[in-house]
């Protein structure tokens, strides 16, 4: 394969309006694209090969780079070199030799556009989710293409993201062809390349849908303190009124549940969903925490706190496989131990026959007490 200057020029042209890439880009790609060739017709599989190409010249170079080292050791010639050959560099530092390009064989050319290929791929989706970048944290619209059992794969229309099974609605069914609302979580990259990170089961979707039913949020009526969630079981929310005399729970849940309801038919009926008043009194805040249960007291120590509770009310406190007060702990930030407290002392009962030997002596005694006083008198 001849290098041909214009055919270059007019490759970069090409691709970059094709592919919506910066002309650099696609110029790099290439690049790359010839060292790949160029290391399969003469160098080694390990040989750390690049290339630059003039379009002004029309000449292409290929610039191997080795690690200097001592002489007298054994080394690799694919990546290293002995500092006696080297002139004018020093152990550690990299010696690069230029080599011309000329023409490759057919097995490298074919190299050379597998390599091409691959690379402009990669740089398009770079690029893609380089736009989605500014889109983190939002919900957006997508259709289920794949589900494996690692994670599920959705089309947002430019790129596809993956939601991970740890993203996932525990329980929910991802059907192929399906619409569904996926949060965009991060964009994730590593030697395979870029991916985007998506979720339905986490705390932020959430509060994401909770602001579409809720414009009080926006307008600075209501806020949202803190979320616990396990997806596809239960979440408790915690908020709050900025504005005196507004019930922020009631706001939340809508008039006849229909804000809440909203929530819970995107997420699914088997998820419930708690939502309590905040506090800036830890006490009263861990107290709301764990609702349903009635607390009768509250020690704190650091971070820790202890809750009192009738032997009827433990069971409720911590729930499910711990899933109330494990809920509550991650809501309040304290680590949260219900204990029992201890009932309080009864009075012991007297029986009818007590109390009436107690009042037969009592009324023995105030006789013998009168009869006393009376001969008290006489001898006076």
């Amino acid at each position: 394969m001849n290098l041909d200057l214009e055919q270059m020029i007019a490759m970069v042209d090409i691709i970059s309006e094709e592919k919506d890439l910066p002309k650099d880009t696609v110029l790099d790609v290439i690049q790359q694209a010839i060292a790949a060739a160029w290391r399969k017709d003469n160098g080694e599989k390990d040989m750390n090969v690049r290339c630059e190409l003039d379009l002004n010249s029309g000449e292409a170079v290929a610039y191997v780079a080795r690690e200097v080292i001592e002489d007298g050791v054994a080394y690799n010639p694919a990546t290293e070199i002995p500092v006696s050959e080297a002139a004018g560099y020093e152990i550690g530092e990299i010696y690069e030799e230029a080599f011309p390009v000329g023409s490759f064989s057919r097995v490298a050319s074919t190299t050379a556009k597998q390599v091409a290929v691959q690379r402009l791929r990669d740089a398009e989706r770079d690029v893609v989710l380089s736009m989605y970048e500014d889109k983190i944290g939002t919900v957006v619209n997508g259709t289920v293409t794949r589900v494996d059992q690692r994670c599920v794969r959705v089309d947002l229309g430019k790129t596809t993201g993956i939601m991970p099974k740890s993203e996932q609605i525990d329980g929910e069914y991802y059907a192929i062809g399906s619409r569904i609302k996926v949060l965009i979580v991060r964009v994730e990259r590593n030697e395979r390349g870029a991916q985007l990170i998506l979720s339905r089961g986490s705390a932020a979707f959430i509060e994401y849908l909770f602001r579409q039913e809720v414009p009080e949020i926006e307008n600075g009526t209501v806020e949202i303190k803190a979320i616990a969630r396990e997806a596809g079981r239960r979440t408790k929310i915690a908020v709050t009124a900025l504005v005196p005399g507004i019930d922020p729970v009631g706001t939340f849940v809508g008039g006849r549940g229909v804000r809440v309801q909203a929530v819970m038919n995107e997420i699914g009926d088997r998820e419930k969903i708690d939502i309590i008043n905040w506090s800036d009194n830890t006490s009263e805040f861990i107290r709301e925490a764990l609702s349903p249960a009635e607390i009768q007291r509250v020690e704190i120590d650091g971070k820790k706190a202890t809750v009192y509770v009738a032997k009827d009310q433990q069971s409720i406190a911590i729930g499910r496989i711990g899933q109330n007060v494990r809920l509550a702990s991650e809501l309040t930030g304290f680590e949260i131990k219900v204990e029992v407290a201890a009932a309080p002392e009864k009075k012991k009962k007297k029986n009818v026959e007590d109390s009436l030997l107690s009042a037969i002596d009592d009324a023995e005694e105030a006789e013998a007490i009168d009869a006393a006083d009376g001969e008290t008198d006489l001898g006076e």
